[in-house]
């Protein structure tokens, strides 16, 4: 079998120059992550019969883990070489760190204005149709029953609401990436022991950040989650560098159709899937991490980290699916891949929007069908309005002619040019 880098465009591994300078842009990683920013926006209109098209139904793993993954890959690519050690001498590390931090903030401000929406939409619902279950959706109740505390919590990051969680751990994850880097680009592997056993822990100790008012700790923890995003961060960085972390090889191709495989038969075949779960429950009660022997969610279970994995890897290795993300017909999902922040906020703020009509019209079947349609038509269609603001403004301005600028009031025009 012809061997392929994990997630390593042939172009950057010749060129020579990814060690420090702009490398070409693999677009698998954008058509992937654009999928499952869609895959996110179907998943959080529930009920609907898009879902079975989802990556969730090929096993335990769902479109969160593809984007935790993609998202490691993407920030491994965007900010590793102004931690390399030519440039980090020169301009300083603050330099490196600094982008990462700032980005971290975004996504910061971006989950406030989320929470402040959500609110919105659902408020305004209830003032609308006067059903008082919408002020009690989505991890709501605190807000509108204990506003002190609540209002406390949220900018806080200790009370988020549901289908509103995932950019707190990402921000979480982007702060802590400096050190991740700088550890990756001496030791790689010494950064994945670390980062595996910090996810073991995690389940043994039932490590979390806590939640205020509520109890708990967060839906997507990052204490866990961190270990999926490291994977995806080895593999841009070893991007960067010109060589592969995840060897390619026909042993690791064939381990992963098995894992494929057989987590597909652990899903779909009668019987065997009650039998295995009940096997992990054995294994759980004998004194064996949960998070090795269940399916839950917020602290990554070993079933779903397995599954993305193999997928992961699965997908690297074929040849034909590096053709068909360069192909024209993936470039809309490529665009929504390239806006991931903005695509991942309206993605958003439409499924609470079709969640509320949904609720608010119980009977009307067809929503379950027009709605999640709609919307993905809509983060196309800001995909394609923000990639064409950005080819504007970014396009250098002919320069204006001096006679023009006389007193400072004459009617003066700029033409774009073309990139």
């Amino acid at each position: 079998m012809q061997q392929h880098n994990v997630g390593l465009s042939h172009a950057a591994v010749s060129a020579g120059s990814a060690r420090i300078g702009k490398a070409p842009r693999d677009p698998r990683i954008d058509v992937f992550r654009g999928l499952a920013l869609i895959m996110i926006f179907i998943n959080h209109v529930p009920g609907n019969p898009y879902e079975y098209l989802t990556i969730r139904n090929l096993g335990f793993a769902d479109a969160a883990e593809a984007f935790f993954l993609m998202s490691g890959i993407a920030a491994g690519l965007a900010y590793t070489p102004r931690f390399i050690e030519r440039d980090r001498v020169r301009h300083g590390l603050w330099r490196a760190i600094a982008p990462l931090w700032k980005r971290a903030w975004s996504l910061y401000l971006v989950q406030i204005a989320l929470s402040a929406i959500a609110l919105a939409i659902f408020a305004g619902a209830f003032q609308i149709t006067a059903q008082a279950d919408f002020l009690t959706k989505i991890n709501m109740r605190q807000v509108f029953q204990n506003p002190t505390q609540a209002l406390i919590g949220i900018p806080l990051l200790t009370h988020q609401f549901g289908y509103v969680n995932i950019l707190p751990a990402y921000s979480v994850l982007l702060i802590c990436a400096p050190a991740a880097i700088i550890l990756g680009l001496r030791w790689p592997r010494i950064l994945l022991t670390l980062s595996l056993t910090l996810w073991l822990f995690t389940g043994v100790f039932r490590l979390n950040l806590p939640n205020y008012p509520n109890p708990g700790g967060w839906f997507f923890n990052p204490f866990a989650w961190q270990a999926i995003f490291v994977c995806g961060l080895l593999v841009g960085l070893s991007q960067r560098q010109g060589h592969r972390f995840f060897p390619a090889s026909k042993v690791l191709f064939s381990l992963s159709i098995a894992v494929l495989l057989g987590i597909l038969a652990w899903k779909y075949v009668p019987g065997l899937g009650k039998y295995l779960n009940l096997q992990m429950h054995n294994l759980r009660e004998a004194g064996v991490p949960f998070n090795l022997t269940s399916h839950d969610k917020t602290y990554l279970s070993a079933p779903r980290f397995i599954h993305i994995l193999a997928l992961g890897y699965f997908l690297s290795q074929l040849p034909s699916v590096t053709r068909l993300a360069g192909h024209r017909a993936a470039s809309p999902f490529r665009l929504i891949g390239q806006h991931g922040l903005l695509i991942f906020a309206s993605g958003t703020v439409l499924a609470l929007v079709c969640q509320t009509l949904m609720l608010a019209q119980p009977n009307a079947v067809w929503m379950v069908w027009v709605l999640p349609a709609l919307g993905t038509a809509a983060l196309f269609a800001i995909a394609f309005i923000a990639d064409v603001s950005r080819r504007i403004l970014s396009a250098p301005a002919e320069q204006i002619d001096p006679a023009m600028s006389g007193t400072g009031f004459e009617k003066t025009r700029t033409i774009a040019v073309s990139p």
